[in-house]
């Protein structure tokens, strides 16, 4: 259905191959080796990356690095974790820094961890991790919000985990009017819905709805995140309207990006809110029975 088609429904309650390298090159102008990246991060013949790898954590290690008396190697977390013991020898780790491999690091250039993502940035070895962290390649986690589900990857993937493995409805179309339903309203806690993803001007979209505590007060929350960055999400708007017996209630606004994950966009408030008795109202009849119907759209900002 092309944008600004409608989907109405009931709802009912309810990682990519390593890129290898074949060696490493130097770059002799600047004294800066430059290291693929593979399973922990780098990959190369001359064994650099097993001694920058922690053996514990088996991550990269970064400043200060620590040795025991016999010069085997630990990263700062890891130090404690085994309570400055060396895992190798057994002797006491002491405070010995690693001067001479943190120097040694410094002088290496590695590719973003992302790379098979679609990030294909060179950074100086202690400036990686902190790209890394903001990189927009990094991979998004499942927006799924009806159980704490581990699955990342990238926009496409997840699209297709959504539909095959929690089975969410997929609807093309930029407007929607759902109705929701559950048999007993008063019990708040567990009361999410199925999730719905929209495809609206080649984007995808996630309408949640679901009860929570808000303080000692029960309440209805949607809204919409936006499978993508932040800066993409808010050229996005949309709106949300939800009534009955001639009153209703609307909220417009921006599509938050599921990098900010669904119980930080719940908490925040930063959707269409509705006190329990007033979910009721609009539900009709003896109010022991939630029926509420929310309708809404999408559209660009120009």
């Amino acid at each position: 259905m092309a944008p600004g088609g409608s989907a109405c429904k009931d709802v009912i309650e309810s990682h990519p191959k390593t890129l290898k390298y074949d060696a490493a090159t130097t770059k002799t102008d600047k004294s800066v080796t430059r290291i693929a990246t593979g399973k922990h991060g780098m990959q190369s013949t001359n064994g650099v990356h097993e001694l920058l790898e922690c053996p514990v954590c088996t991550t990269l290690m970064y400043p200060p690095i620590h040795q025991c008396p016999n010069g085997h190697t630990l990263c700062a977390d890891c130090k404690l974790r085994v309570h400055n013991c060396c895992p190798t020898c057994r002797l006491e780790m002491g405070n010995i820094r690693c001067l001479a491999l943190e120097k040694i690091a410094e002088s290496l250039e590695l590719p973003c961890r992302h790379q098979n993502y679609g990030c294909h940035d060179i950074f100086p070895y202690y400036s990686k991790l902190k790209h890394e962290q903001n990189c927009q390649f990094r991979p998004y986690n499942c927006p799924y919000a009806g159980s704490e589900c581990s699955v990342n990857g990238d926009i496409p993937f997840l699209v297709t985990h959504l539909k095959d493995d929690h089975n969410v409805d997929m609807h093309d179309g930029c407007t929607f009017n759902h109705r929701y339903v559950k048999s007993n309203p008063h019990e708040v806690e567990n009361a999410t819905w199925m999730l719905t993803v929209f495809n609206c001007y080649g984007r995808q979209f996630c309408l949640h709805f679901e009860a929570f505590q808000l303080g000692m007060a029960p309440v209805y929350i949607s809204f919409l995140r936006f499978m993508g960055e932040d800066d993409e999400a808010k050229k996005f708007s949309y709106s949300l309207e939800v009534g009955g017996y001639g009153r209703k209630c609307t909220w417009q606004g921006v599509p938050r990006s599921i990098r900010d994950s669904h119980r930080k966009v719940r908490d925040s408030q930063d959707g269409l809110v509705l006190p329990r008795n007033l979910a009721l109202f609009f539900s009709g009849g003896d109010r022991q029975e939630l029926k509420l119907r929310v309708s809404g759209r999408i559209w660009r900002e120009q």
